[in-house]
Formats: structure tokens, C-alpha cells, sequence
């Protein structure tokens, strides 16, 4: 079968990019020809037929002409639609087309071009972009869900998309063209949702496209468990951004002197968390910035377990999976997708999100049993082989396929 993966980002930044490339590995490991296509960027990797990618798009650092210009194409962008039919007519030819993350960068106006020949149209869900203008369903760093049915000017009313009104309208113009007037997603035969949370909460938003649940996936051979550790260490790795719970995890892990909190990653408020820890003396808080492959695997293994205290509604939590493949138990936030995960007392613990004062408990309760913590990474391992693995994975994704290339004929 020649599948074709769509993802804006094509290198490791973040869970849709590391998913899709995984994907992507397993696909051609089993024997099908694999295209990928998204944006051009200094970081992918050698792909061929890059020069049909998409131009590179930094929307943090434009002029303001520049800046109007990519607005125009978060809406609808002619240089994706026209690339991507080059791409299919002259490379790909695919059977079936499989998305991630294309909103902004790349624009649903390629699924116009996947219509007019007739390929059958896939798409797994990273976050809420399909019922929420700034995709976290967030506002005013609380969980919300005001534009539920399709009332997406709450958006523009709360400031939503970076606490501005401009970049806020665009994303409320982008919402209304592409649900309300072109109806541009019901081309999608399938999406695929990583957790029954993300699956029901898009259900209970208004979103009607059918929806199956297919979870990510780890390949086990790439993990070689440690559920002993090297340091008295406690880790978190991931994102540095304000969803992400780091301020409620440095207030936890705070005066815990003999505990010492690693945390791998760089994102926006990086500055400001460093801040707070000179600020209120939290001396047991490493930065160890930026870190993938065998180096953050390294980290992680020398850590007794990790931490994952979000505060939006997360849709699945990759790093869990990959904490548990190397047999370290996670302590993660009751929201979103992380409580179908994280099994309170086996495989860890979970608690309120957004309670330093629970966190800490959990932190220590945890501690204080150093066999509790190699029996949890022993029971994480067992259930990421049984459950996430890639054969388990491809089975299913082969049969989702089916279902939509059945659906594209009907």
C-alpha cells in the first residue's frame, strides 16, 4: 500500500512530529511504501521530494507584513494546495492519505486537493483544533469549553490564542470558514482520537465526524527498562509551557532538599521558572534543557520516576508510554487523557491538578518505598508490552484504513 503521512513538523519537536515519524517507520517496516510531506525546516531529516514541501513559517518571529501575509494562509493556504497536488501527481499517488497536524502552517485547503483525486483521508487528533480556535481548550489557563456547538467567538470575547484579540480573531475567522461555510473537515473519511477522553470530549463539543480510538504506540526493542536508579532524582520532560503545571510541580517539589527535581526541556517560560526557583531559594531544581534519543532515555533511567503535571486536557501523554518503557512509574495529573494511563497504585499515582500540596504528598509517599517504586516500573513495563506495542498498533491502524478506504468507495 503507498500511504502518504502529512505533518507540518517533520522532526522531533513535539509528540504529533515524533508519532507521525514513528508511524511512519513501522509502516515501511512492514513492507508499504511511505511518503511524508509538511514543511520544509533546517532540523528534518534528508527526506526525498522536499522541494515539494511547504515554506518554513515561524510565526513568533515575522515582521508585521509578514505576519498579515501567514495570517492569510492559517486560513487557507494556495502554496500548500498547489505543492500538495504536485506532490501526489508527480511522487506519491498514494491510497490513503493519513494527517496529524496541519492546522496554521499548512491549512485544510489541501484536503480540497485529496478530494479532487479521490483518496481515501485519515486523521489522527493531537489536540482540540477541530472544536477549540486556539486548539488547547483553555482560557485564562483554566480547562474550558465555552465554544462547545460551534460558538467559537468566545475565543475573541476571552482573549484566548495568546491573551491577544487580533490573533484571537484570526483563529475565530479560521473556525467559522472551515466548519461553517466550506465544511472543509467532513472530507476526512476517519479520525482517529488517542484516548476515550479526546474521542468523547470532541463528541460532547459538536464535532460529527465518525471517531475511533487508536492509542500511540512504543517500540518496546528501542527501550531497555531500569526500574533501579542512579541519583535520588525525580524527572519531568517535555514542553516548557504554562499548561504543562511546572509552576504547581517547583511549589511541590520545593524544600524536598534530598529529592532533586531534573527538568528536561525547553519551551516559553523557561525564563520564568527559572526565576521563581533563584527567587524562593528551590536549590534541588535542575534545567537540564533540550534532550532526545539515547541522552533523554540516559536521564530518565537515572531518575526513580517521572512527572507529568499538566493542567490542560492532555490528549494522551506520549511520555508516559515512554517513561513506563523504561520501566519507570509516572506520578501525573487527574485530567484529560493521563488518568486512562496512569493506574493509581500500579504503574503510579495520579492527583488533583493544579494541588502542589497532593503532588508533594504523592511525591513523597512515593520516595519513602524504594521497592513500591521497582515494583510500579516492573508493572508500567509489562503494561506498555501488552498493551502499546507496535503489533498491537499496526493491526489496528490496518484495519482503520480499511474501514476508511471502505467509507471513501461507499
Amino acid at each position: 500500500m503507498k500511504i502518504l503521512l502529512i505533518n507540518k513538523f517533520l522532526y522531533p519537536k513535539g509528540g504529533d512530529a515524533i508519532s507521525t515519524l514513528n508511524t511512519g517507520k513501522l509502516l515501511e517496516k512492514k513492507g508499504h511504501q511511505v511518503f511524508f510531506w509538511g514543511m520544509k525546516h533546517p532540523k528534518n531529516p534528508d527526506f526525498p521530494y522536499s522541494e515539494y514541501f511547504v515554506d518554513n513559517i515561524d510565526y513568533e518571529s515575522q515582521s508585521i507584513r509578514e505576519k498579515f501575509s501567514n495570517s492569510l494562509k492559517i486560513l487557507y493556504s494556495f502554496e500548500a494546495k498547489r505543492k500538495i497536488e504536485k506532490f501526489i501527481n508527480n511522487v506519491a499517488k498514494p491510497d490513503i492519505v493519513h494527517l496529524s497536524n496541519f492546522a496554521h502552517q499548512i491549512s485544510p485547503s489541501i484536503l480540497d486537493i485529496i478530494k479532487k483525486y479521490n483518496i481515501s483521508t485519515v486523521m489522527t487528533m493531537r489536540d482540540y483544533k477541530l472544536v477549540c480556535p486556539s486548539y488547547t481548550m483553555l482560557s485564562g489557563g483554566k480547562p474550558c469549553e465555552k465554544c462547545k456547538g460551534g460558538r467559537y467567538y468566545w475565543c475573541f470575547i476571552n482573549r484566548c490564542t495568546k491573551n491577544s484579540h487580533l490573533k484571537s480573531l484570526v483563529n475565530v475567522i479560521e473556525m467559522y470558514l472551515h466548519h461553517k461555510i466550506l465544511n472543509i473537515y467532513s472530507q476526512i473519511n476517519i479520525i482517529i482520537a488517542t484516548s476515550e477522553f479526546l474521542k468523547k470530549t470532541h463528541i460532547k463539543m459538536g464535532l460529527t465526524n465518525p471517531i475511533i480510538c487508536l492509542s500511540n504506540f512504543v517500540n518496546i526493542e528501542d527501550f531497555t527498562p531500569e526500574c533501579s536508579w542512579e541519583e535520588k532524582s525525580i524527572v519531568y520532560f517535555g514542553r516548557l509551557s504554562r499548561e504543562k503545571g511546572l509552576f504547581t510541580l517547583l511549589d511541590a517539589i520545593k524544600g524536598i532538599d534530598d529529592i532533586q527535581l531534573k527538568i528536561v526541556g525547553e519551551g516559553p517560560i523557561r525564563k520564568d521558572l527559572e526565576q521563581k526557583v533563584e527567587k524562593e531559594g528551590i536549590n534541588n531544581v535542575v534545567f537540564a534543557g533540550y534532550k532526545s534519543g539515547e541522552n533523554l532515555k540516559k536521564e530518565i533511567k537515572r531518575s526513580m520516576f517521572s512527572i507529568i503535571p499538566s493542567e490542560w486536557y492532555e490528549t494522551f501523554g506520549l511520555t508516559i508510554i515512554e517513561s513506563y518503557a523504561l520501566g519507570k512509574p509516572v506520578i501525573g495529573s487527574r485530567i484529560g487523557g493521563i488518568p486512562e494511563l496512569v493506574i493509581d497504585g500500579v504503574t503510579g499515582y495520579t492527583f488533583e491538578p493544579g494541588n502542589a500540596e497532593d503532588l508533594r504528598c504523592k511525591i513523597l509517599t512515593l520516595c519513602e518505598k524504594p521497592e513500591k517504586i521497582i515494583q510500579m516500573g516492573k508493572n508500567a513495563r509489562n503494561l506498555v508490552e501488552e498493551n502499546y506495542n507496535t503489533e498491537k498498533h499496526y493491526k489496528r491502524l490496518m484495519e482503520i484504513y480499511s474501514i476508511a478506504m471502505a467509507k471513501h468507495t461507499v
